[in-house]
């Protein structure tokens, strides 16, 4: 079949493909959660320090951030079918040469090709289903089930990661995704079709790769600082660079034709205000997140499985709650539900903030599932509020703004709550202390944010194209599905 705008195939066939692009987008949820509960092991084996586990996590999720548009415009103008079985193929090779690493900074490379694959595959997997289903609410249905294979991969990933750490060892989590991607390539190859959009803007080169050495400067910087001094020659040179590399992103920005970034969009208000709460988002949650494996085991003991299961409740109340947050913001409005998520997760961290080694577990499993249902509530009506301040034909542009914020966000979290910890130590302050010092100073954000966002994001209701974020469990799916769906209009 020719290459077009997009096509309608037989039942039989769409359900192979909406099988596939869950299979990957499912793939890929589970590595965003299955690395935390594998890191004390890779503390432990491969005798690195928190610096290191922090380059293990941060590594990944910067490419992810920085190539996640440039990836969806990969897919419209090559082909989806041709980036989508590429990112499989990469994210599966980088999987494998991640259990195979026999040091951290081999590691740390393979996350880097990981962080690479997934930017592909994941906008790509939406954007092949939402050429499949043109008719909408078949296309909302769809979408709903690809979000809901997201979420599932989100919440079975510290189980996974649990179980394959306790019982094979951390390479074990990369080695899952082997079998996956094989059968994602050779049922694609054969049941794909290829769909591109010939009309689909030019790649801003410049733009991307400013700004992945600019984010990536500042996080060398945060991350090495504690270690190297934070007037050595060298860290105080990754700062010059980076200020020097993002201050000549923004002048492309102002000056392409093209850019991936369009600075007009934050003359809007209500884009400027829900993207700098989406960066807050990202922070907390995943600078949070990244921490708390490592409080189970090194704090409390558990074991890496027990440790695994203990941090359950935040993704099981994402799940959860997620698919109810657009409906509540189309109800009551984008400021309300916000500003009410916020505060809890930022009351749900301080609250973390305050147990120890003797805590029970009784009194740590509802603080976890206050912060999962703080930011569930939150995610969805922030890019809800990105998308309606900009034109129906820029919303898929502002849902990928906001997932890039979003991660953005969280590489600078697990950089900065990993500078407090330290810092903390480096005083005479235990790891229990420093943890607690780095999930109050994150709840503290979190609340700031929350009366800036009450006081600031306008009082408006969702427009009908922010319908398939409303209906997202995960951030991502989020992203990806107001992407599709703008794609396919």
């Amino acid at each position: 079949m020719a290459a077009s705008h997009g096509f309608v195939g037989s039942r039989s066939h769409r359900t192979v493909l909406l099988t596939v692009t869950c299979l990957g987008q499912f793939m890929v949820l589970l590595d965003n959660t299955i690395v935390g509960a594998a890191l004390p092991d890779m503390q432990h084996r491969l005798h690195t320090q928190l610096t290191g586990l922090q380059w293990i996590v941060d590594a990944y999720v910067l490419l992810v951030a920085m190539l996640l548009m440039s990836g969806g415009i990969f897919a419209d103008r090559f082909g989806r079918k041709r980036v989508y079985l590429s990112g499989v193929v990469v994210f599966t090779v980088a999987s494998v040469l991640c259990s195979l690493a026999p040091s951290v900074g081999w590691l740390v490379a393979g996350r880097v090709l990981q962080g690479v694959g997934a930017a592909a595959l994941s906008p790509a997997s939406l954007a092949l289903l939402a050429a499949a289903y043109p008719v909408p609410q078949e296309r909302v249905r769809a979408i709903g089930l690809w979000a809901g294979f997201s979420g599932i991969g989100l919440a079975a990933g510290p189980v996974a990661g649990g179980v394959l750490t306790d019982a094979f060892g951390w390479p074990a989590i990369f080695l899952v995704n082997l079998p996956i991607g094989v059968v994602l390539l050779l049922v694609g190859l054969r049941s794909l079709e290829e769909t591109r959009n010939p009309g689909a803007p030019a790649i801003d080169i410049p733009g991307t790769v400013l700004s992945v050495l600019g984010v990536g400067a500042l996080t060398y910087g945060l991350i090495e600082g504690g270690a190297r001094g934070w007037t050595s020659p060298m860290i105080l040179g990754s700062f010059t660079a980076a200020i020097i590399l993002l201050a000549a992103f923004v002048a492309v920005e102002a000056l392409h034709s093209a850019p991936m970034l369009p600075l007009r969009l934050f003359r809007q208000r209500l884009f400027t205000v829900s993207n700098t709460a989406m960066v807050v988002v990202g922070f907390a949650l995943m600078g949070s997140s990244f921490f708390f494996s490592q409080f189970f085991v090194y704090v409390q003991g558990s074991s890496i499985l027990r440790a695994g299961l203990q941090t359950l409740p935040v993704s099981l109340a994402m799940v959860a709650v997620s698919p109810f947050a657009g409906h509540l913001a189309a109800r009551y409005g984008f400021r309300i539900v916000v500003t009410t998520g916020l505060a809890l997760a930022g009351l749900g961290l301080l609250a973390l903030g305050m147990v120890h080694a003797d805590t029970g577990y009784g009194n740590v499993w509802w603080r976890l599932g206050v912060i999962g249902t703080g930011f569930a509530l939150t995610l969805s009506p922030l890019t809800g509020a990105a998308i309606q301040a900009v034109s129906p034909q820029e919303g898929g542009l502002a849902s990928g703004i906001s997932s890039t914020t979003r991660q953005i966000g969280a590489v600078l979290g697990v950089a900065v709550l990993g500078v407090i910890v330290r810092t903390r130590q480096s005083g005479g302050a235990s790891f229990e202390t420093g943890l607690n010092s780095a999930f109050v100073a994150a709840g503290a954000i979190t609340l700031a944010t929350a009366v800036f966002t009450g006081l600031w994001l306008a009082r408006s209701e969702p427009a009908e194209r922010s319908v398939a974020p409303q209906r997202s469990p995960h951030p991502d799916a989020v992203t990806t599905s107001n992407e599709a769906s703008a794609k396919s209009r």
